[in-house]
């Protein structure tokens, strides 16, 4: 049983644009690398050929997956979001023991993107998060061992 993708409105719309550009432009692309291959004659010592095989086999694989994605997706309201708890949509500035300041956005895991301080509600930090109110203390466990932040700011991301 699939389970609950939460996204943002900008998630659902990145995953859509994600899924038109494999499942229109990119799927052409490798059409047309099968047609070339194939005209190189024998297939099955062909390595063109299963190369743009395998690649065909990763996309359809890709764009199955952003289907379900979507199918199972849920999208949070941006309406249903306030500055007064930490909860998927909200970007939240928090302070670390050592006075260094950091603001997250939380998102479900499918958009989740640590560079871009993008971090998923089932994510220890984001585990954390949910559900407190600014001036919220939160500790939870890293590889690197606990950690503590204290909640400065929510707003609606």
């Amino acid at each position: 049983m699939p389970k609950d993708v939460i996204l943002t409105p900008e998630g659902l719309a990145n995953l859509k644009a994600e899924l038109e550009l494999l499942s229109t432009t990119r799927r052409r692309e490798v059409a047309a690398r099968i047609k070339e291959a194939r005209e190189f004659g024998d297939i099955t010592e062909n390595a063109e050929y299963d190369d743009a095989k395998n690649e065909q086999a990763m996309l359809e694989a890709r764009i199955a997956q952003l289907e379900e994605r979507l199918r199972s997706a849920t999208v949070v309201d941006a309406s249903d979001l306030d500055t007064e708890v930490v909860r998927v949509g909200s970007r939240v500035e928090v302070q670390e023991a050592g006075g260094k300041k950091t603001t997250y956005t939380i998102v479900g895991s499918a958009e989740a993107k640590p560079a871009e301080m993008k971090l998923s509600n089932e994510s220890p930090v984001g585990r954390a998060l949910i559900g407190r109110r600014k001036g919220d203390e939160v500790s939870f466990s890293t590889p690197k061992g606990e950690r503590r932040l204290k909640i400065l700011r929510i707003d609606v991301g």
